[in-house]
């Protein structure tokens, strides 16, 4: 290769990036229910150590997009994936869409949000919109709160309005493969409409990863620990992770590691992501 645009000429940036800590998403939605208790959530518990491991035993780091409620209530978790070397950004507050917000509502989030991560020594980098788009109005917030990078739905990293735009695409998510939910964007993109094996998910995220070396781009793939409820689910992330580790042509890097090398070059990158409007 001639030229690269990532660090020594690298043939692609890759970061690994896991969303959602607990019952944030389901107490905002009103599916929680309200004589559970809260604070023992199965994927905290017994998911994400397993994800942790993976991703120790591979010395990858990665990105962790969680909820600031949820950072309150499992307060322990957030300490220990910034102790192990992983950054931790930000998802919302309880997993709010956020393209549907309105701008008090969506400014009103932003200052809980951080005022309670002050309380709990954390200092957000990256922001993750829940639901994968944002607003108009998000910019002027991230501006004002020190943001640097956001991680939306589209095509391409970028800088828009001063801002690193680090994507993912729903392809290269657990959700598009395993959630039920997910049907009708499976439909949209011409694929079955029925959940996928674990085994495709690893076929595709690796053919995607040949994908982005063809196109020295950069790739995020996205795992929710809600969503590791198999042996073969946790033997495909395992082998996705193992794979990249090992593969020189591959830098991958926590999201603030990219948006920090992409601020000091920003003649290569362009400004428009190519936005992906496509939302389960």
């Amino acid at each position: 290769m001639a030229s690269s645009l990532w660090p020594n000429n690298a043939e692609a940036a890759v970061s690994f990036t896991i969303d959602n800590l607990g019952e944030a998403q389901e107490i905002n939605s009103g599916t929680w229910p309200s004589q559970k208790p809260i604070g023992q959530h199965s994927s905290v518990i017994e998911a994400l150590p397993r994800m942790l491991k993976i991703l120790d035993e591979s010395a990858v780091k990665a990105t962790f997009f969680f909820e600031t409620w949820s950072l309150g209530v499992y307060p322990t978790v957030g300490r220990d994936i910034i102790n192990r070397g992983h950054e931790l950004a930000w998802h919302g507050y309880q997993h709010e869409t956020w393209s549907k917000l309105s701008p008090q509502e969506e400014q009103a989030i932003f200052d809980k949000s951080l005022a309670d991560a002050k309380k709990l020594e954390i200092n957000y980098a990256g922001f993750r919109p829940p639901g994968g788009l944002i607003n108009d109005t998000t910019y002027d917030c991230l501006h004002k709160h020190g943001i640097r990078y956001i991680s939306p739905a589209a095509e391409r990293a970028a800088i828009t309005r001063d801002i690193v735009i680090l994507p993912f695409h729903w392809k290269t998510t657990d959700a598009y493969f395993y959630m039920n939910g997910f049907s009708g964007l499976r439909k949209f993109y011409g694929a079955q409409e029925d959940a996928f094996d674990p085994k495709v998910l690893k076929e595709s995220f690796l053919q995607q990863l040949e994908d982005a070396v063809a196109s020295n781009a950069y790739i995020s793939f996205l795992f929710h620990p809600i969503l590791q409820t198999s042996e073969e689910k946790f033997l495909a992330m395992r082998e996705v992770v193992e794979l990249v580790a090992k593969d020189a042509r591959i830098w991958c890097a926590p999201c603030t590691e990219v948006a920090d090398w992409i601020i000091q070059h920003p003649e290569s990158f362009p400004t428009d992501p190519s936005w992906i409007k496509a939302s389960w």
